[in-house]
């Protein structure tokens, strides 16, 4: 039986190394980003009276690297690759919230204080929660630093399309709503949205799941099914997953 074919959605810049562990698995693995990432011009970020940074997402560390080399402040992180890029990067004091941002706000609550300073947080210009809003209630203030922008896809790649069409992709996988929703949307543009049927939906959060199944404003994506991860961690994404071989599921 051939290994099951995977789509991987992500930016570019973090396709790249989850679809090279998926290879070393033994799947055979597709990319077709749904965002592009594009940086933004400006100066180095201000941190003089920052007790600590606040990264929800990995580009967030790349944008902010490129404006700076000041890694002398504590970092908190949405999530393990997160914070993976955080300490690639040069961070010493890096902890994961190891969920979403609502696990990311009960950390900064735990592990600091009001009293100490400014919290930045650095971000995209499109933000998933309001994290500035959940430590303001507790007292917190939140500067932020707007680095980069995600654009979504235009068009479905030719490479995609054919997959759908031959009925040869197995699984996507999601990470985010925004990527969910552009791949459903391009789906339906390209006029594919029936070849659905026979893929998995495999997402990271029930958030990510919703927006995998809508279609349109009254429509339902015809998934074969739509998987959950136990947690909003890449590595429980992963567990998702088939055996290579055919079997069904990962440890």
């Amino acid at each position: 039986m051939a290994a099951p074919h995977l789509l991987v959605t992500r930016p570019a810049e973090d396709s790249e190394p989850l679809a090279a562990r998926l290879r070393a698995l033994g799947f055979i693995v597709s990319a077709e980003p749904m965002l592009e990432i594009r940086w933004l011009d400006g100066p180095e970020p201000d941190i003089g009276n920052v007790q600590a940074l606040l990264f929800t997402s990995a580009n967030g560390v790349r944008g902010y690297t490129r404006r700076t080399s000041r890694l002398d402040r504590p970092v908190y992180a949405v999530g393990d690759a997160t914070a993976t890029a955080a300490r690639a990067a040069g961070f010493t004091r890096v902890e994961s919230a190891s969920g979403d941002v609502y696990a990311l706000a009960d950390l900064v609550r735990r592990r600091c204080t009001a009293a100490a300073g400014p919290l930045l947080h650095v971000a995209g210009t499109k933000l998933a929660g309001d994290l500035s809003a959940m430590l303001g209630e507790s007292g917190f203030s939140i500067l932020r630093e707007t680095l980069y922008d995600a654009v979504p896809s235009a068009r479905l790649s030719d490479g995609t399309a054919a997959l759908l069409r031959t009925g040869t992709l197995d699984a996507v996988l999601f990470f985010s709503p925004r990527t969910a929703r552009s791949f459903v949307r391009l789906v339906a543009e390209a006029g594919l949205i029936d070849r659905c049927r026979t893929v998995d939906a495999l997402c990271l959060s029930p958030a990510v799941a919703e927006a995998a199944r809508a279609y349109g404003e009254l429509g339902v994506t015809p998934w074969q099914n739509v998987r959950v991860a136990p947690r909003p961690e890449q590595d429980s994404l992963l567990g998702l997953l088939p055996e290579p071989s055919g079997g069904t599921g990962r440890a």
